[in-house]
């Protein structure tokens, strides 16, 4: 694939559950977020999407599957460890 573009892991949308009500709105489970994340940087993927909000329950959409704000910098520093070994020249 990277003959054509960079390739991207989407760890946000890797957590999302369909729906199970009338209403349409699907779930997630934002838990996972971090091992899936840490796996895609270890296989070797070219950059990481994610989808982050300070209050992830009240997101106008994906809030399910959001990661929280606060989290954001830890899972970034763990991110850079991996690729750091990963990497390593």
């Amino acid at each position: 694939m990277r003959i054509f573009a960079p390739v991207i892991f989407d760890a946000t949308h890797a957590v999302q559950t369909p729906s199970s009500s009338a209403g349409g709105v699907s779930g997630g489970q934002p838990e996972f977020i971090p091992v899936l994340a840490r796996a895609a940087v270890a296989a070797g993927i070219d950059g990481i999407f994610l989808e982050v909000h300070d209050d992830p329950a009240h997101a106008k959409s994906d809030g399910a599957n959001a990661l929280h704000l606060n989290k954001l910098k830890s899972v970034l520093e763990e991110l850079l460890r991996v690729h750091e070994a990963v990497h390593v020249r």
